[in-house]
């Protein structure tokens, strides 16, 4: 029994006997007297006695109740205010309790780590059935953790509700562990917190102004530190302005549409190679007759051909060389407003009406639908997204594909601003993978004010207003990853708790859970 059920140690069990789906342990406690909770007085001298039911962990799958036998004892000491108590089982029960100290000390496990309705969910395949309601009352009634002695502190913001309000969570670096919540994003809140726990040395935060006055003023001898990751993000959002801006620069330019020429028709065509294969013969001192045999012509068509000097004198008069037709005299300029762009036909049937000529909408339609056919689609090269180019400046030159290589030797060479602003991003990353800000920032901000890149130039003035924390971020080891996977489990926990996930819930789930 020692050994399975330690915390029956100071138990006499009296009866075990199966109800339903439980089982039910009737016991008493061992020790002759109890202690006064109110003065710790010693006391033998029974009052009376009655019979208190309590849940404990669950035994193979069922339910388990206690039937504690308890008795009720008399204070003797004059000075105490109470004349009697109930005896309390050490480590089984307390005051007012339903279930024994391991089965709330197992329930609020379950809660914290799961919250209201996947915890009850999980608790009633435990059998230790509890509702979510009751769930959430055992973590509000947590008490908070000792803070300690914070001497590295990292400090962030997280949406309550995204795009209107958000708080603030401090996190120990050095032990990884959540300090506080704070319930906004303000300077006198952080002030206020880091007044009331002197001790800090090293402030980590991010680069937001209000989180630098709150450091100052609440510790002014503490070194604040502007995280490497939000540096690099800055700089990032500033390159990715500068590769939209020169665009037009590095972008391949379009290539020239080629201009639509209307083939001559089938009829043309033959027209021309009969009246070139005729006078061929011709030429060889055939006579009328031996054509026509040769050539199996008409005699009619034959003798045409050998009258007319030219192919032209045959071929009609249409855009085609074809049979007449309404558009005769007005292809040209049809062919010419196509190349010039303007490819709708009702456009262009009113501008014909304009220069005089009643034409059917039909007609210009077939006319136009020709030449779009006859038109070669325009093979752009591929414009890589500004994204992506952005995204080859940031990486690492080891790690960019031979793709990659490639382009951004193509892109430097079209444009002399994007060689320069590559060169500063390069030795940025260096600076920064390195931790050389000692050595390498003062004349990194000068090289990129006096460039002709206006992004960087803002980058680096930014820079010179909280100098003395990107200075410590670009030279310290401290950062503030540790405070960026926290705020990431933040929003799991609120993702779990649904619409319950109230400020104080959250803040006792957040400092208190596993």
């Amino acid at each position: 029994m020692a050994l399975l059920f330690p915390q029956f140690a100071l138990l006499s069990v009296d009866l075990i006997r199966p109800v339903g789906r439980s089982v039910r342990v009737h016991a008493r406690g061992r020790a002759p007297g109890a202690e006064c909770p109110g003065c710790a007085r010693w006391s033998g001298r029974v009052h009376s006695g009655y019979e208190r039911r309590v849940g404990d962990a669950a035994v193979s799958g069922q339910e388990l109740v206690l039937h504690l036998r308890v008795r009720r004892f008399f204070c003797d000491n004059d000075d105490c205010g109470r004349r009697t108590f109930a005896e309390q089982i050490p480590g089984l029960t307390f005051r007012y309790g339903r279930c024994t100290v391991p089965l709330r000390k197992l329930r609020e496990t379950v809660a914290l780590a799961l919250g209201g309705r996947a915890g009850a969910r999980l608790a009633e395949h435990l059998s230790v059935g509890i509702g979510r309601d009751a769930l959430i009352r055992l973590i509000r009634a947590l008490p908070d953790p000792d803070t300690g002695r914070v001497r590295v502190l990292g400090v962030d913001d997280f949406a309550l509700r995204k795009g209107h309000n958000y708080g603030t969570v401090l996190i120990d670096i050095e032990g990884r562990r959540h300090v506080e919540v704070l319930p906004e994003r303000s300077a006198d809140a952080l002030a206020a917190w880091l007044t009331e726990h002197p001790g800090v040395e090293v402030v980590c935060r991010d680069r937001a102004a209000y989180y630098a006055d709150g450091a100052t003023r609440g510790a002014g001898t503490a070194t604040q530190v502007a995280d490497r990751f939000h540096l690099w993000m800055n700089l990032g959002e500033a390159t990715e302005r500068l590769v939209a801006r020169l665009r037009s620069q590095w972008a391949p330019p379009a290539p020239e549409k080629e201009k639509v020429v209307l083939p001559e028709g089938r009829l043309a065509r033959r027209t021309r190679e009969r009246h070139a294969a005729v006078h061929a013969l011709m030429e060889k001192g055939m006579g009328h007759n031996q054509i026509v045999a040769e050539l199996g012509l008409d005699p009619k068509t034959a003798r045409k051909f050998m009258r007319a000097s030219i192919a032209e004198q045959l071929i009609g008069a249409g855009p085609t060389g074809g049979r007449q037709t309404s558009l005769d005299g007005h292809a040209a300029y049809l062919i010419a407003r196509f190349n010039e762009g303007c490819t709708s036909a009702d456009r262009l049937q009113r501008e014909l009406a304009e220069r005089g000529l009643t034409v059917s909408e039909c007609a210009v339609r077939r006319f136009v639908h020709r030449l779009r056919d006859i038109a070669k689609p325009t093979i752009r090269p591929p414009v890589p997204k500004v994204r992506e180019v952005t995204r080859l400046f940031l990486t690492h030159p080891d790690n960019r594909p031979e793709a990659g290589r490639v382009l951004m030797k193509e892109l430097r060479g079209r444009c002399r601003e994007l060689d320069d602003a590559c060169d500063l991003i390069e030795r940025f990353a260096s600076m920064l993978v390195h931790r050389r800000g000692r050595e390498e920032l003062e004349q990194w901000a000068a090289d990129a004010e006096t460039s002709r890149l206006p992004e960087l130039r803002g980058f680096a003035i930014g820079l010179r207003k909280d100098w003395d924390a990107v200075m410590a971020g670009l030279s310290l080891h401290w950062n503030s990853g540790a405070v960026e996977g926290h705020v990431n489990r933040i929003k799991t926990l609120k993702r779990q708790m649904f619409g319950r996930a109230k400020l104080d819930l959250l803040r006792k789930r957040v400092l208190l859970a596993p």
